[in-house]
């Protein structure tokens, strides 16, 4: 995939926090096979989800197969349909990705299935994809409690463009110093321990990630 074009979202809304760091390594590791990478911040822009218009499934309309409402997100999907690769990064909210990100996989994939038998894709292109998560609980847990949310944020993605590679941090370092806020439940001497030892092999994966979907 060398000189191909990757964008990353990340879904988060803290851009140095550990969503972000995830993305800037998956970039990083892209841009050492030569990709160009960009990565968005979607709280930085002014949208919200699919307003239900069916502009993108009018017959011979003129925005058949892609959104048609006009705000701020309407340019970054124009440039991923021509992508090559695409990486949706979102921290685990009350057992979910962000509504930021929720909103965004709606508007990016609905415009690009047909209302038709097998619901055919009709992206412009077959982008290569990933999903990046981070969480605050530890492995086990989220293999108990995120099955159904994985394959339902997922099935989209994979609908439309390929089944994405998933990337995951678990049992994320949330605060900054823990003293300042009520986290009876968490030990801070294990979740800095943890963010010590294990983020950095979880950000190496991430850049490994970028590797592969360049090969890919």
């Amino acid at each position: 995939m060398t000189n191909k074009k990757i964008y990353i979202i990340n879904g988060s809304p803290r851009k140095n926090w550990n969503t972000a760091q995830m993305c800037e390594s998956f970039a990083n590791g892209a841009k050492s096979k030569g990709a160009e990478v960009e990565i968005i911040n979607l709280y930085d822009l002014n949208f919200k989800g699919c307003r239900s218009c069916f502009a993108c499934k009018l017959k011979n309309g003129k925005n058949f197969g892609r959104c048609a409402y006009p705000d701020e997100l309407i340019p970054v999907l124009d440039k991923i349909s021509q992508a090559d690769g695409l990486v949706l990064a979102s921290p685990i909210y009350c057992g979910d990705v962000t509504g930021m990100m929720r909103c965004f996989i709606e508007r990016l994939t609905f415009p690009f299935f047909e209302y038709k038998q097998g619901y055919p894709s009709i992206a412009p292109k077959k982008l290569k994809t990933a999903m990046i998560y981070t969480m605050n609980i530890s492995e086990e847990l989220a293999n108990q409690m995120y099955p159904d949310m994985y394959k339902r944020t997922e099935f989209m993605i994979e609908t439309v463009f390929s089944k994405p590679v998933r990337i995951c941090a678990y049992d994320t370092y949330q605060f900054d110093d823990y003293d300042k806020y009520v986290v009876e439940t968490f030990d801070k001497g294990k979740k800095l321990k943890h963010k010590e030892e294990q983020f950095p092999k979880d950000l190496q994966k991430a850049y490994d990630a970028g590797i592969d979907m360049c090969k890919r």
